[in-house]
Parts: C-alpha cells; structure tokens; sequence
C-alpha cells in the first residue's frame, strides 16, 4: 500500500508526551502516530455507522415512543410494587 505524507500542529506537550513514548517504545513516531490514527478511524467509522442504522431504523418506524421511555425511566430506583414519589 502506497503512503502520504501527512503535516499537522499539535500542542508542544502533546509532542513532547509523543517523543517520550517513542524513546520508552523503541518505535518511530510515525509509527505511533499510524497507529493512533488507525484507532481512530476504525472507532469513528464504526459510531458513524451505528448512527445511520439507527437513523434508517427511525425512518422505518422502529423507534420507541418518548412517552414509553419516560414511563420507563420513572420506574427506575423504585422497588416493584411502591408508588411514585412526587
């Protein structure tokens, strides 16, 4: 697989941090960086996914009603059987 070059500004701590794990590791920091930026995406296509099959299940109806959802969350820290505070 082919490769860019990439350049972007960080915080001088966050580079400093950066240096240290690359000295500590033994790797470069390219290397790091390809890594944490693999995480990443991997995580933000993965939430970005569930939303729009959340979105498309919205679309065909297979939401729950808000007014089911907050009876729900009442009943939450109640014993079975106990009235409601008020």
């Amino acid at each position: 697989m082919g490769s860019t070059t990439l350049s972007f500004r960080v915080a001088s701590e966050k580079a400093r941090r950066l240096d240290e794990l690359s000295t500590a590791t033994a790797r470069p920091k390219s290397w790091l960086l390809e890594q944490a930026l693999d995480a990443y995406l991997e995580v933000q296509a993965w939430q970005v996914a569930h939303i729009e099959q959340g979105v498309r299940e919205l679309d065909r109806g297979e939401g729950v009603p808000h007014a089911e959802i907050a009876a729900w969350l009442k009943t939450w820290g109640r014993k079975p059987g106990r009235k409601q505070r008020r």
